[in-house]
């Protein structure tokens, strides 16, 4: 998933190659298990900030 907000260029082109990636199906499964074990805890920004994304 592309990075908004990057500032450097060699990230960039890297952002953008990711849309290219092709995965199996059992890659996309090895995947979505790693991810539904990680723990989310907290709001990502501070209060006031995380309002105005909530928006």
């Amino acid at each position: 998933m592309p990075i908004p907000g990057t500032t450097k260029l060699a990230h960039l082109d890297e952002n953008l190659r990711a849309a290219e990636l092709t995965l199996s199906a059992d890659e996309v499964r090895e995947l979505e298990s790693a991810v539904a074990k990680v723990g989310i805890a907290g709001d990502r920004y501070p209060a006031a900030q995380q309002r105005q994304v909530e928006g």
